[in-house]
């Protein structure tokens, strides 16, 4: 079991630190994500700048020993940002990324739950 959450722990950090990533690029969000011109450039480097803290510390604290109480307490930030992002995408009409938030819902609370 440990093994299977250090996989989940990873790939939901690679997606976080790459979609946070890319919306630290404003420009190139833009390009990729049609609602981020809807929104000003602070606050869509804020959402990134939270999703590449958060993707990092689903990884580090537990794997260095370092407080790793963070390790869960990043899953459930991340997960809160989520269902926000879930509802954003609801109002928008956008089921397909529903799917995709639901799931990753799912294993952010797996992850929480589990390493708390």
């Amino acid at each position: 079991m440990n093994i299977a959450l250090w996989i989940i722990q990873g790939l939901l950090a690679l997606l976080f630190i790459s979609a946070g990533t890319t919306k630290l690029q404003y420009e190139k969000a833009k390009k990729s994500l049609p609602w981020v011109s809807n929104h000003s450039k602070g606050f869509i480097a804020f959402i990134g700048m939270v999703e590449v803290l958060g993707g990092i510390g689903l990884i580090l604290p537990l794997a260095l020993g370092i407080v790793p109480i963070l390790t869960p307490l990043a899953a459930l930030g991340l997960l809160l940002i989520m269902v926000f992002a879930t509802i954003f995408h609801a109002k928008r009409g956008e089921y397909k990324a529903i799917v995709t938030n639901v799931i990753i819902i799912g294993l952010a609370l797996l992850v929480a739950i589990v390493r708390f």
